[in-house]
Order: C-alpha cells, then structure tokens, then sequence
C-alpha cells in the first residue's frame, strides 16, 4: 500500500540586516573579512582574537541606534546626536569610547550639498552613521583590505580610512572650483558689465564660505586626535591621522586663497565697469558741451530783439556762423586733448 508523500515544508527567509545597514563585517587581523548580522555582533565581541566589528549605517532608524547602544554600550547623548544629525564637528570622549562628527561634502548639480558622519570608535568596533549628502565608504574599506599594514592596527585603521575619505571627497570639489574660476577670468576682466558673470562670482564665494564653515572644524578634531592620549588612538595610528590633518589644512588654505581671488575678482570688475561708464559719461559731457555752443549762440539771436544792430550788418550771417564754427572747432581739441573723445 502506497504512503502518501511527505509534505514539502517551506524553508524560513535568511535573516538580513535592515536596508539603513550598508555594510557590517568582522576584520580579522591578517585581513580576512566576513560579513555578519547585527544580531551576532555579541557572538564575535566575545572572542578576542584581534579582530574588530566594522558597521556602516545611513540615516538609521531608532531602533537600529538602540541595537547598537545595547551591544556597544553606547552613552545616550551620542546616540542621541547620531539619531537627530545637525551637529558641529566635534570630538568627544564617552568612557571607553570616541564619539565624533565630520561633515562631508557632495557636487550635485554644479551645488555643494553637505551632510554629516558620525563616528563610534571602541577597542573592537566602529561604528559610522551618514546623514544628508555623503559618499560611500566602501572604497576606504577596500583600500584598508588592500593594505595589511593598515588592518594590523584595527578599528583605529578604520577610522584613518573613513576621516581620509572625507577629506579627499572636499578635493574635486575644490578642484571644480578652481575650474570655474579660470574660466572665468576672462569675463571678469571685461569693461563691459555682464550680470551673469557677476551673479556667478557671487554664487562661488558663497559656497566657498559654507565650504570653508564645513572645513575648518574637522581640522581642531583632526588636532585633538593626533594630540589625544586615549588608548584607542595608539601612536602609529596618529601618523595616519596627521597626513589627513596636512591635507585638511592645505584645502583650507586653497579654499580661502580662491575666496581671496573670487573678492579680488569681484572688486576688479566692478572697477572696470566703473571706469568704463566713466569713460562713457566723459565722451556723452564732450559731446553735449560741443552742441551746447552753437545752441547758446543761436538762440541768443533767435529772440527777435529789434535793438541787435549786429543784425543789420551784411556780413553778420556769415560771420555768426565761423564763430559758431571756431568755437567748435576750440572745444573739439580741448576735449581731444583731455581724453574726453
């Protein structure tokens, strides 16, 4: 007697990570990497082997945050900015942990837009939560994989790779800037005045500002890193931390040096516009003063006086017109000589 078959049992979906969590992996110390759930972060943690936990998350939800809070014991207040963003760059120490926030840069539309990292690092983990405007890690990540060196330092390596990431995104923008400028060093130097290239300018100097507002505070972060004398930053991680510190400083000093020149542009050509219109209103009074003469002298006599007895001489036509005409003639070559036409 034929059995029935056995029931076909569905098998259960393969836990995933929420969509706000980009990348989540464990390193070990020769390099090797094996991506991870959430959920086994406390499984990994307690082996200690070296390795670290490396978790990127963009614009997480709350309870995401508190998965992390419970697993890293995290301290509420940076939990709280690392949910809410808009912070100002900033390092700050919470037990065995660094909190920090960096903005970052973006071109989108020939516009800057910005956004914010935050950064969580332990002896064993960091922790990275974008905000707003912001490029991807994975290309700092697969250049610390790349390095065996870097990945010998642990979490601190991941730190350098995210903080150099953010500095090297401000460098097209910059560069862009540059291009733009020079391109426009012709119009400036223009005498004619063009709207457009003013409103340009203009628009350069003030995304240059919020650039520069963006820029300068990770500098005093990058410094108290370097300077810091907490055990998660060891020193060979701080000789990293200081070349992204010497890049951050040059593309301050391009930045303000290219608002320097975009002020100097602005003032260049509004001085030329100036002196042009100058010119112009000097030749309009040259020429308004030469019709000017004739129109003095022929209306004195057009007002039918009959008490003129210049006006009963046979010559006094002719004669009235050469003085009309030497008049002319003399302020035409005062003028010429002066520069006015």
């Amino acid at each position: 007697m034929q059995t029935p078959a056995d029931p076909v049992v569905a098998a259960a979906p393969a836990a995933a990570n929420p969509a706000c969590v980009v990348n989540c992996a464990v390193y070990a110390p020769d390099g090797r990497k094996q991506n991870i759930l959430l959920d086994d972060i406390s499984e990994v943690l307690a082996v200690d082997d070296g390795s670290f936990v490396w978790i990127g998350l963009y614009e997480p939800a709350a309870e995401v945050l508190a998965q992390l809070q419970e697993e890293f014991c995290l301290h509420d207040l940076a939990i709280e900015d690392a949910g809410k963003a808009h912070q100002r760059p900033k390092i700050e120490a919470y037990g065995d942990s660094l909190f920090i926030v960096a903005n970052t840069a973006q071109a989108i539309d020939e516009r800057i837009a910005y956004g914010e990292t935050h950064i969580f690092l332990g002896a064993r983990y960091l922790v990275t939560v974008r905000h707003g405007a912001s490029l991807s890690y994975a290309p700092a990540r697969q250049r610390i994989e790349r390095e065996p060196e870097l990945m010998a330092m642990g979490a601190p390596a991941a730190l350098y790779a995210v903080l150099d990431a953010i500095v090297d995104n401000y460098l097209p923008i910059v560069d862009d800037f540059k291009t733009t400028l020079n391109a426009l060093e012709q119009d400036i130097i223009s005498e004619q005045f063009h709207r457009g290239i003013v409103i340009r300018l203009y628009q350069l100097k003030r995304e240059l500002t919020y650039m520069r507002v963006a820029v300068t505070p990770l500098q005093d972060v990058l410094s108290q890193l370097v300077r810091s004398s907490s055990p998660l930053i060891p020193s060979d991680a701080k000789l990293y931390i200081r070349d992204v510190l010497d890049h951050s400083v040059r593309i301050n000093e391009t930045i303000d040096a290219i608002r320097d020149i975009l002020g100097t542009a602005l003032g260049v050509n509004q001085a030329l516009v100036t002196l042009t219109q100058g010119e112009i209103v000097k030749k309009l009074g040259a020429w308004a003063a030469l019709l000017a003469a004739p129109t003095l002298i022929t209306s004195w006599y057009g007002m039918n006086f009959h008490g003129m007895p210049e006006l009963d001489e046979r010559y006094a036509y002719p004669v009235l017109i050469g003085g009309v005409g030497v008049v002319m003639v003399v302020l035409y070559r005062m003028f010429k000589k002066a520069r006015w036409l």
